[in-house]
C-alpha cells in the first residue's frame, strides 16, 4: 500500500547532561536516517523546554522530572516532537519538544527509521507552518 515500509531500529541511550535534541539530531546525522521516529523513550530530565499549543515561546522548567512520553519523526532536516514529563508530585505538562532539555540520570530511546521512505517538511498551505511530506526513497 501507498506508503508502507520495513522498518530497521536502533537503540541510544542519553546520559546526564547530555542536550536532548541535539543529541537526537547527531544520531540522525551520524546514521544518515531519511524517516526516522521515537518507538519508545525513558528516562529523566532535570530542565525541560518545551512549547506549549497555540504559544509562541518557550517555557523552561527546572526540578526532577521523568520522562513520560517523547514521540515525533525525524529526518536530517528537520524534526517534529513531543515530550510529556511529570514532576515529584506527579504533575504532568507537555508540549513540543525545544532546544534545552537536559538529561538527569539516563534517557533510554529506541528509535525506528522507515527504510523505504524519506520525510522533509513543506509549508503548508492549509496549516501555515512546514509540515511533514512523506516520499517514497530513491
Amino acid at each position: 500500500s501507498h506508503n508502507a515500509s520495513t522498518a530497521r531500529f536502533f537503540a541510544l541511550r542519553l546520559y546526564p547532561g547530555q542536550e536532548v535534541l541535539s543529541s537526537l539530531q547527531q544520531f540522525i546525522t551520524q546514521n544518515q536516517l531519511q524517516a526516522a521516529f521515537i518507538a519508545g523513550c525513558v528516562g529523566s530530565l532535570t530542565d525541560v523546554a518545551l512549547r506549549f499549543a497555540g504559544q509562541p515561546g518557550t517555557t523552561l522548567l527546572n526540578g526532577k522530572f521523568e520522562v513520560v512520553s517523547l514521540i515525533g519523526t525525524l529526518e536530517q532536516q528537520g524534526e517534529h516532537l513531543h515530550l510529556s514529563v511529570s514532576d515529584e508530585t506527579g504533575k504532568m505538562t507537555g508540549g513540543h519538544l525545544m532546544p534545552g532539555c537536559t538529561v538527569r540520570t539516563t534517557l533510554e530511546l529506541v528509535l525506528g527509521e522507515l527504510s523505504d521512505l524519506s520525510f522533509n517538511r513543506q509549508q503548508c498551505s492549509l496549516s501555515g507552518y512546514d509540515e511533514l511530506v512523506i516520499s517514497q526513497r530513491q
